[in-house]
């Protein structure tokens, strides 16, 4: 981010929601949004244009789908952050966008200010879920129903004593502001540690990561 302004790439099939979603966003002096694209196999291509800081993107498109286009995003070095904003609340495509490394997932039906709310939180570090997402997602871990997450929860024996402190910190909802505070350390150092964690655990989000130490 520059100067404390968001840059924010619009990923849609339909571009009514684009058109209505820019204008929302586009009044917001902390956000500038850089460009929209209206299918999932246009994402790389944008961001090497745009350079996003955040993709708000949709799950179904007509070619590539934004669960596919995740993957790919997350590929990339530096990859900016994620909010998934879709019709679908299905557990099964809620799970498969938090597995893929999503920052947050969102309804459609959310109003203005939660996604105002959410943009801003997932560009400051965060993860965002909506209220029914977040119960899904409990009720998941609880019965133990995410793939590979014992085989997760044993490499978390691998973490410093450092990076255990910040993956409990963002299992707490922390940003890394937040967590740097806490730690009396630099949010540069908060996010080395953080990296270090999700790459020895295999993960791909702060959401996988408050999953996994919850």
């Amino acid at each position: 981010m520059t100067d404390d302004v968001s840059r924010v790439l619009l990923v849609d099939d339909d571009p009514l929601v684009c058109q209505g979603l820019e204008l929302m966003l586009g009044q917001a002096p902390d956000l500038q949004i850089v460009g929209s694209v209206h299918d999932g196999d246009e994402v790389v291509t944008a961001i090497h244009q745009h350079h996003p800081d955040v993709i708000l993107m949709d799950v179904r498109m007509q070619r590539v789908g934004g669960i596919e286009a995740v993957a790919a995003v997350r590929g990339r070095p530096n990859p900016p952050r994620i909010l998934m904003l879709t019709t679908f609340d299905h557990d099964d495509v809620m799970m498969r966008a938090v597995g893929a490394g999503v920052d947050g997932f969102l309804l459609k039906t959310s109003s203005p200010t939660q996604i105002l709310d959410a943009v801003r939180n997932v560009a400051a570090g965060e993860s965002v879920l909506s209220p029914r997402s977040a119960r899904q997602l409990l009720d998941h871990v609880q019965r133990g129903a995410i793939p590979g997450r014992n085989d997760a929860r044993q490499r978390l024996q691998t973490l410093t004593r450092r990076e255990l402190e910040v993956a409990q910190a963002v299992a707490k909802g922390a940003t890394n502001a937040q967590i740097a505070g806490w730690l009396f350390a630099s949010e540069a150092t908060v996010k080395s540690h953080l990296r270090s964690a999700l790459d020895k655990l295999g993960l791909g989000s702060r959401v996988e990561l408050a999953v996994l130490v919850t």
